[in-house]
């Protein structure tokens, strides 16, 4: 029970900014002074870099996951999505998943509902494409790329053989190679358990609309990067869109204009933008919806409103360049969480001696895994290739994991992949659970049958 002069902490949304900032207040902070408040849809934040790994089969869904309640117990967690913030009010109002509303009152809130995939209007798209930014979608891609091994090894049918084999990625940014590089890792390894099947059988095709793939580092890894995937036999095709996949008839525009090849799977990863949420907020936005922030994270013209990460437009006070704003990664946003934490914290307690401070944060760089022993990286101007980048990749995901019980067990799970086969099981279940239930009753009974 807090008194009546406890300043209320809202924070909105459970991702890298949210779960950090609020682990930081959580930590900080002495019992009983604040009163703190998490809203979230889900029960717990996603580490999101090692989703590729989750689609590889190399870490079980379950280990990339912090569940909210275990990592916050002072926290009181509101599960429901925030459908309306007035700020001029201090008020949310939060839809639960059984429809009910609540409203939440509060005297500074975290604005921290991060991005949704970026889409377009593509013909077919909502309906065949799949993106690969939650643990639902990396679980699913790994399922449906060895169901379609096993349809392709039953089938006597070419074409359907073909369609099944043909998987089509698009955008090949960070996110784009590296779950190409884990799925058709993945699909190369599994393959050798199907007698019907040829590694080349296998068709991967990387979509980059720009000059060259992995535009977040050097051009000299960006070229390693593609040589390591067309060895492999990915064809890269750039300067390129889609223009229509109505029924999995995938049709290419630019260099590839009028070229159609047909696919069972394809995965979207082309960006991503500020969560709609926004647009129900009185929060001062700029013209891609990102809220506008200062560079101690407050968002301007709201005193008592902070925010940071995907969703914000963050000064970066680093680059020597006029307007430069943070990149929307999960490295910034990490480190935004704490630093905004403390400047909250500051303010709250009225501390002359530690005031608010300007987040700065010189960008480290990238890492990237392509597969077991392969991937690039290039920290603070120092490049790496191969097994030391994948090792350096997965070290650095490690350390950054926020929580020591999520730290053994995926230390186990890579312990155990090393030593062990692959695990090419496709649980096709999890796609349709009440399948089994609706076709038994639909089924005549066999009290029917007997009279």
């Amino acid at each position: 029970m807090t008194s009546a002069g406890t300043p209320r902490i809202l924070v909105i949304g459970g991702g890298h900014l949210g779960l950090y900032a609020a682990e930081r207040l959580h930590r900080r902070l002495q019992p009983g002074e604040a009163d703190l408040t998490l809203a979230e849809p889900l029960t717990y934040m996603t580490y999101q870099s090692l989703l590729p790994e989750v689609a590889a089969g190399n870490v079980e869904p379950r280990h990339v996951v912090i569940p909210l309640r275990r990592a916050l117990p002072r926290f009181h967690i509101v599960n429901g999505q925030v459908i309306e913030l007035r700020h001029a009010d201090r008020t949310a109002r939060v839809r639960l998943v059984d429809g009910e509303e609540r409203h939440l009152t509060y005297d500074h809130v975290v604005v921290a509902p991060g991005a949704v995939a970026r889409t377009s209007p593509v013909p077919g798209l909502a309906e065949l494409a799949v993106g690969f930014k939650t643990l639902g979608e990396a679980v699913f891609l790994r399922n449906r790329v060895l169901i379609q091994l096993s349809l392709a090894a039953s089938t006597t049918d070419p074409g359907v053989r073909r369609r099944a084999l043909t998987f089509v990625v698009i955008c090949a940014d960070y996110a784009g190679v590296e779950a190409l590089g884990e799925l058709s890792d993945l699909s190369m390894d599994a393959i050798e358990a199907f007698h019907e099947l040829r590694r080349e059988d296998l068709r991967w095709i990387l979509v980059e609309p720009g000059e060259r793939i992995m535009p977040e580092v050097s051009p000299e890894l960006s070229a390693y990067t593609s040589d390591v995937l067309r060895r492999r036999g990915v064809e890269i095709r750039l300067n390129t869109t889609i223009s229509s996949c109505v029924s999995g008839r995938i049709r290419f525009g630019g260099r590839y204009a009028d070229d159609v090849v047909e696919a069972n799977t394809l995965v979207w990863t082309a960006g991503v933008r500020p969560n709609p949420m926004l647009d129900t907020t009185d929060l001062v936005r700029d013209d891609q919806g990102r809220v506008l922030a200062d560079a101690y994270l407050r968002v301007r013209g709201a005193p008592g409103a902070w925010t940071g990460g995907d969703c914000a437009a963050v000064p970066d006070l680093i680059r020597d360049e006029p307007n430069a704003l943070c990149e929307p990664t999960a490295e910034h946003a990490i480190r935004q969480g704490r630093r905004l934490a403390d400047n909250l914290i500051a303010e709250i307690r009225g501390e002359r001696s530690h005031p608010p401070q300007l987040y700065r944060h010189r960008y480290a760089g990238a890492v990237a895994g392509l597969g077991r022993l392969q991937g690039v990286a290039e920290i603070y101007g120092v490049r790496l290739r191969g097994a030391p980048a994948w090792l350096l990749h997965r070290g650095y995901h490690w350390v950054m994991l926020p929580s020591a019980a999520r730290k053994a067990r995926v230390l186990t799970d890579w312990a155990l992949d090393a030593l062990l086969s692959r695990d090419i099981s496709a649980l096709a279940e999890l796609e349709e659970p009440r399948k089994p239930l609706q076709t038994a009753a639909r089924a005549p009974s066999l009290v029917t049958q007997g009279a």
